[in-house]
């Protein structure tokens, strides 16, 4: 019998539960994906309030930007479901653990690219600035700002990807969110829930990719180039 003979019935039979399972069980997945986006965004929100703070001292400070770049170079190889299961014995589990664990692996890619876009900005600007007359507050948040947004956004994009993907691992410790479909299914053999749930968190960061990826093309066309 051909192998594609033995796979459709199969694959009906998994399509018609994931249809039954959004027929019976909706509220329950919005609950999931309410879960899964509030830590994410709660999460992404500490990261920004402690890496773009660092970055820009960073970025004015080659000592601190060598600390802060070493630091996530070391956050980066601590795998995702390592870091978690480090922090039982210190916190336990729940949403508070599974929250430290992901602000943590968020900080890097905003820390790194709020580096580099303040250092990218152009001198000459910094220049201009300063012979307008403006103080250092108006020259960060007129000048240096809006030239480093697209690195900042790109920083900021690729860890609410990080986060929503990790989030995921954060239900072996209580954190909830679509994990808690994939490993039930894993548990249960119910490929439905597993695809359901993997499936949910792969558009979630399609989402974010493709937003952010069109904010920062607005972000660029409405700047002056660096030079």
């Amino acid at each position: 019998m051909p192998l594609s003979s033995l796979l459709i019935p199969e694959v009906l039979t998994v399509l018609t539960q994931i249809i039954h399972y959004f027929q019976t069980n909706h509220a329950q997945y919005w609950g999931y994906v309410g879960q899964h986006l509030v830590l994410s965004f709660s999460v992404l929100v500490i990261a920004i309030l402690i890496s773009l703070p660092l970055g820009y001292l960073g970025s004015k400070h080659p000592k601190v930007a060598l600390i802060c770049s070493s630091f996530s170079q070391v956050l980066r190889i601590i795998p995702s479901l390592g870091l978690l299961f480090l922090l039982i014995p210190l916190i336990g589990t729940g949403v508070v653990p599974a929250g430290i664990a992901l602000v943590i692996l968020a900080i890097p890619p905003i820390l790194i690219n709020t580096i580099l876009g303040f250092n990218e900005v152009g001198t000459i600007y910094q220049e201009v600035g300063v012979a307008l007359g403006m103080n250092e507050r108006q020259l960060l948040w007129q000048v240096k700002v809006p030239l480093a947004l697209p690195y900042l956004l790109n920083g900021i994009k690729l860890a609410l990807i990080e986060i929503i993907a990790s989030a995921t691992l954060a239900t072996y410790i209580g954190a909830g969110g679509l994990g808690t479909l994939i490993f039930t299914g894993l548990g249960l053999y119910d490929m439905a829930d597993v695809i359901i749930g993997g499936a949910s968190v792969a558009m979630l960061s399609l989402i974010t990719m493709v937003g952010f990826d069109l904010l920062i093309r607005k972000v660029e066309n409405h700047e002056p180039t660096r030079n």
